[in-house]
Parts: C-alpha cells; sequence; structure tokens
C-alpha cells in the first residue's frame, strides 16, 4: 500500500514579501515530535514519524530557479519507491513542481487549495514561478482537471479574471460564512496554504489576512475529505514571524490529519 511521506522543500527565493518559509520543514518536524503532544490523529491512527509516516528528508534546494527541477525529481523519484507524497515547504511556489511529477500520474486530478490568496497571477512583478502564481502554472500545464479553492479574501480584479479564465471554483471567506462547502471527488492533491487559516490560530507567516478560517474548521474539512488522497502539501509556515509557537503545532496537526486521511482513503477491504 503505498505510503506517506514527508518530504522537506526549503525553498522561499520566490516569495514576494518576507522570507522565512525555508525554515518551516525543520520546525515542524521538530513539533510532530514534541513530548507535549502524541503522534495520534483524532480518528485514532497513530502516525509514527518512521512509521505511519515515512521521511525521506529535506532536498537540497538552491535559492535559485534551479529548485524546481530538484523539487519535480525528489518528487519522482518519491513516487517511484512508493511514497505518498506529504510536502512541507517552503513557500507556495513549490507546489508547481510537485504538480508537474504527481498529476500526470492522476488523469483527473482535483486539487483543493486552502489559502488566503488565490496565487493565480499570471507573473507577479515579472516572475511567473513567483509564490503568487503556481495554480496559474499548474492550470496552464494541464496537470490538474478541476481547482477548487476555500479560504480565499485577499482576491484582486486580476485573479478574478484569471479564475474565470481557468474555470476555478472559488468559497471565498463571505460564502463559507454563508455555509458553502466544497464537493469533491478523487483523486485528490490538498494544498494548504498556512495563511489560510485565521492568524488568530497561525500567525507564523508572512501575508497575514484577517477573517479566514478557524483551525477546527480546516481540520474538520481534511477529515471529510473523499478518497484517494494522492498527495498534499503544507506550505507557506514562517518560524520567524511566530515568536510564541503557536503555528508549528498546527502544521504538526494537520500533517497528522493528512497522513491519517492518506492511509484511510487507499486502505482496500
Amino acid at each position: 500500500m503505498p505510503q506517506p511521506t514527508l518530504i522537506g522543500l526549503p525553498y522561499d527565493a520566490s516569495s514576494s514579501y518576507r522570507r522565512g518559509a525555508a525554515l518551516a520543514p525543520p520546525a515542524i518536524r521538530e513539533a510532530l515530535n514534541c513530548p507535549s503532544t502524541n503522534s495520534w490523529s483524532e480518528s485514532l491512527r497513530e502516525i509514527r514519524l518512521g512509521d505511519a509516516l515515512r521521511d525521506v528528508g529535506d532536498l537540497d534546494l538552491p535559492p535559485t530557479g534551479e529548485a524546481r527541477a530538484r523539487i519535480e525529481d525528489g518528487i519522482r523519484r518519491l513516487l517511484e519507491a512508493g511514497g505518498v507524497p506529504l510536502a512541507l515547504g517552503g513557500d507556495h511556489s513549490v507546489t508547481y513542481p510537485i504538480l508537474k511529477a504527481l498529476g500526470p500520474h492522476h488523469p483527473g486530478l482535483t486539487i483543493l487549495h486552502i489559502d488566503a490568496h488565490p496565487d493565480l497571477y499570471q507573473d507577479f512583478e515579472g516572475d511567473p514561478f513567483s509564490h503568487a502564481c503556481p495554480f496559474a502554472r499548474i492550470l496552464e500545464d494541464g496537470l490538474a482537471q478541476r481547482l477548487v479553492q476555500v479560504g480565499i479574501r485577499g482576491m484582486n480584479g486580476h485573479q478574478k479574471a484569471q479564475a474565470e479564465r481557468f474555470g476555478v471554483e472559488v468559497i471565498d471567506m463571505r460564502a463559507w460564512a454563508e455555509g458553502i462547502r466544497p464537493v469533491l471527488q478523487g483523486p485528490l492533491y490538498v494544498s494548504i496554504d498556512v495563511d489560510g487559516v485565521d492568524p488568530a490560530f497561525a500567525p507564523g507567516v508572512s501575508h497575514r489576512e484577517p477573517g479566514g478560517l478557524s483551525s477546527r474548521e480546516v481540520i474538520t474539512l481534511l477529515q471529510r475529505l473523499p478518497g484517494p488522497l494522492v498527495g498534499a502539501d503544507v506550505v507557506e509556515f514562517n518560524p520567524g514571524q511566530d515568536p510564541i509557537g503557536l503555528t508549528a503545532p498546527l502544521c504538526a496537526r494537520l500533517v497528522k490529519e493528512l497522513a491519517s486521511r492518506m492511509l484511510e482513503t487507499t486502505e482496500r477491504p
């Protein structure tokens, strides 16, 4: 059976405002191993590193465009070894090379994207590979059939036009507050920008947008995902912006719930 596999992507050179997300993978692992909590998901699966959750460590990534090719190759090798990628960013630009490796293996792929921002710019400040652009690149390349975005509250006119161009299904926070929820089917990839969560719960991000999802809402959304869940990433955690340490435990909880759901949706009766 495919095994959920952590892979760290310590890259933030495509960040547009404040760097620091490259420091996130070791901080999330530390939170996963912290004795302040246990290694069990809420559905009572033990998600222990090295057991239910394999860990292949961090890729060696330069702060240049070469990182994209290294990420794509690293994910491809993980897939060849029978792993289900659970990537720790890094800024959100890493999702594009992940999908370049993963997408062709899963025709009809749906992406659930949790974020404050749509990340659909055609380019941002002249950079088509900015962390503000990955989903434009993914959809241009046909790496997913469907993109569903939840938690959006930082859209502008250009990104609205891009969403319409690509047929993106956007559940912004106004729609979420009215009770709209995504209707999903697999195969499914989940991309979580931690700033999709309200900064009251996750202050350790570079782009804080008030009025977001609660940690409980995100966890419940993950627990109700259909299968199969074929990959996921948790990105844009910036440890330097969280001196009291609220965000790393949340990221660790998201990792445990994602890994648990990966196992639950790939098991055979």
